[in-house]
């Protein structure tokens, strides 16, 4: 499988913390990656320096084969780097629709499209998450699960070739999850490369092809998910709790 993102030895450092400390791994054409580990394991961190919110401390940052580390987050953007965030702030001002629209005007290419083509491809996005009942609505007025669906197809607009997910699945209950899953098997489907940041283990490992595993900013595993669940490694660092 060819590699569209190929991370070598990346590290950050915050004072006397390594939050992420040599970290490599690659993200293949048309694979779901799911990053999992515990709090504070270093996985948003992570996701930061490849989106380029963060610079990295030492390390590379490959992206179709180029160096992309001197690019601010915008251009990482406009080259097809997308990402949802833990934290969602939508504009609460705007309708659900110009929301997306937003994204539409600053996504990949360089070319801004006027207000209505970018209006066009919003209300596409919409439908592709399931939230085009939504459009007219106040993105404040939003419940949380459809906040989730708002915040994928506000990164979707801008028309990424890779999407970091950061936590999409998080206080969903188990209907939400599995419709988000099917969501984002569905962006997949459309030759889009996804990394999912993901606390539910059993939604993360029936959505990856691989696993990719952080313990105090360090990787541990890397492979299939069910490999990776079975390693003795990760069961104590990661689910030891939750099968004590």
């Amino acid at each position: 499988m060819t590699a569209i993102l190929d991370i070598r030895n990346m590290t950050r450092r915050f004072a006397g913390l390594v939050a992420v400390d040599q970290v490599s791994f690659t993200l293949g054409e048309g694979e779901i990656l799911g990053l999992i580990g515990p709090n504070g394991a270093g996985k948003t961190t992570l996701v930061s320096l490849i989106s380029g919110t963060l610079a990295p401390s030492q390390g590379e940052i490959l992206y179709q084969g180029k160096l992309i580390n001197q690019l601010p987050a915008y251009r990482r953007a406009r080259l097809g780097i997308g990402r949802t965030f833990q934290i969602m702030r939508p504009f609460p001002g705007l309708s659900v629709l110009d929301n997306v629209a937003v994204g539409a005007l600053f996504g990949r290419g360089g070319g801004q499209p006027k207000l209505a083509l970018a209006r066009e491809q919003a209300r596409t996005c919409l439908d592709f998450v399931g939230l085009g009942r939504a459009a007219g609505q106040r993105a404040d007025e939003l419940g949380g699960p459809d906040r989730k669906r708002l915040e994928l197809a506000k990164a979707l607009a801008r028309q990424p070739k890779v999407l970091l997910c950061d936590e999409v699945m998080a206080g969903l209950n188990l209907v939400e999850i599995d419709e988000v899953i099917e969501i984002i098997r569905k962006v997949r489907d459309t030759g889009i490369s996804v990394l999912v940041i993901e606390h539910v283990i059993k939604a993360i490992k029936s959505l990856s092809d691989r696993l990719l595993v952080l313990h105090h900013g360090e990787k541990i595993a890397d492979g299939p998910p069910d490999e990776v669940l079975a390693n003795a490694e990760v069961v104590q660092a990661y689910l030891g709790k939750q099968r004590a």
